[in-house]
Formats: structure tokens, sequence, C-alpha cells
């Protein structure tokens, strides 16, 4: 029997990684799509196929899927979309180029590879579309606008597609997490130092300075507070073996609270409450 295929992104650490390496030993062939040339050469080292894929490239991605179809006999059967970054700041103090490549990644990079795999598995007439979203595509917090507004984005995307896929056999799902111990915080300190160097002039210098604290460089409390990679697995494997999977899968009770206290306080209260977290 050919086993199930898949194709994940963003695989170089953190879910991305894990998810490969899980889905690998479950008997998936899986496609690890990585940027990096190095990278590459890491994965192929743990036994993974993987592939150069980034994401806001649309040659790239056509590539990866023209690589895929021929080792597979044209068949996919799952795309994992978790590639992504995170951009922290200000609105006011965050720059429009900045603002377009997060949205160029987290956003219209899934549109577009979305789109080339809808096709085949309308063909083969099933199929596994799951989105790597996140606790700020459901609610706001300060200095991650941009970020949160890309995962919105994404959040009405993968809700519309869902919708207008009803009755085709192919499911989409939603992963909302909230932080993670990963690379992600690592290379999004890299952007934050980069694009917010005068941040010493900026209005919101003491927001800052406790953003720095709690999420780039998180003390004992803080990271007792972010989850290992692994904890998404499960979910993971029900939005692709599950005969029924869920349309959103809030990862971890931490996560589930905050969208049920959002669904039952009135929105001034929580908008107060989230300056506590």
């Amino acid at each position: 029997m050919t086993p199930a295929s898949i194709l994940i992104t963003g695989c170089s650490s953190g879910i991305g990684l894990a998810t490969a390496l899980t889905l690998k030993q479950r008997g998936y062939r899986v496609f690890a799509g990585v940027r990096k040339v190095t990278d590459i050469e890491k994965l192929k080292e743990q036994g993974l196929e993987a592939i150069p894929l980034d994401v806001t490239d649309t040659h790239s991605q056509e590539k990866a899927i023209e690589i895929i179809l021929q080792k597979t006999g044209g068949t996919l059967s799952a795309l994992f979309n978790n590639a992504g970054f995170l951009v922290a700041g200000a609105i006011e103090d965050v720059s429009d180029e900045l603002i377009q490549s997060q949205f160029a990644t987290n956003f219209f990079g899934v549109i577009s590879l979305t789109r080339l795999v809808l096709p085949i598995m309308r063909k083969q007439g099933h199929g596994r579309i799951i989105q790597n979203s996140s606790i700020l595509g459901i609610i706001t917090m300060p200095y991650y606008g941009a970020y949160n507004a890309s995962k919105f984005a994404l959040e009405g995307f993968s809700n519309t597609l869902r919708q207008e896929l009803r009755g085709s056999g192919i499911h989409v799902a939603i992963l909302n997490l909230g932080p993670i111990h990963s690379k992600l915080r690592e290379h999004s300190f890299e952007t934050y130092q980069h694009t917010l160097a005068k941040k010493n002039t900026s209005l919101h210098i003491h927001a800052y300075k406790k953003l720095e604290t709690s999420y780039f460089h998180p003390d004992k409390k803080n990271r007792s507070l972010m989850g290992n990679p692994k904890i998404v697995m499960a979910d993971i494997i029900h939005a692709l073996e599950s005969r029924r999977p869920n349309i959103h899968y809030y990862v971890g009770f931490p996560i589930k609270f905050l969208v049920f206290l959002k669904r039952i306080l009135p929105e001034q209260f929580f908008d107060w409450l989230l300056t506590k977290i």
C-alpha cells in the first residue's frame, strides 16, 4: 500500500521538524521543505526527504510541487503550512517593508502554495490541509500588530476555503498555538533588533523592555509557559487521520482558557486582562 504523503513547510526546526520526524516514524512519506541548503543536508542526515522551498517565491513553490509529483506519481495526501515568522513592535514603529514581508511569508505564501495543491487533491478526491495559525489569530496583543494581522488574515482565508471545499473530500484544519520553544523566537529577535534599532527614541521604549524579558529572553516564569513542539503532535495526527477532523485545534490548556475568556468577557475587560499576561 502506498504511504500517505505530506508536504511540510518550515522544517528546519521547531514544530516543522518535530512533525516531519513524527510522521516519518508513523509511516508517512514526508517531504520536508526548507529554504537553506545547509538545512537540506541536516534533514537528509535524519532520514527525511528534504526539498528546497521558499514560500515567498512562486517559482520555488512550483518546483517543489513538481519534484513531489514526480516522486509520488502525481499525488499528495496532505499539506501542512507551517512556515512563518514573527514581527514584534508597535504598529507606528514597524516599517511598511517589514509588514509586507510578514504577510508574504505568513499569508500570501500560504495562499499560493495551497492553490497549487488544490487541483491535485481535487483530482484524487481527498486531501488534508493544516494551517499553523496562532492564538494571535483569534485574540490581539499589543506590539504584535503585524503578526496579529497576518494570522487573522490566515484564519479568514482558511475558514472561507473550508466552506468552499465542503463535500470535496478535502478538509482544512487550523492549529492555534501559544508560545513554543523553537528558533522562531531567535529569528524574531534578530528582526526586532534590526528594524527597531532606534527603539530608544520610541514612545514605547518601556513596553519594549518588558517585551524583551517576557518573550525574547524569557525568565524562568515565562519559559515555563512555553510549550514543547511535541505537544501539538496528537492534534496534527488527528487532523490528518480522523474521519471528521476539527475545524480548530486549540493547543494546550492556557490557549483553550484564553479562547473561553474571550467568548465570555466584555472586550474592554479582556483587553485589560491581556496587559497583565
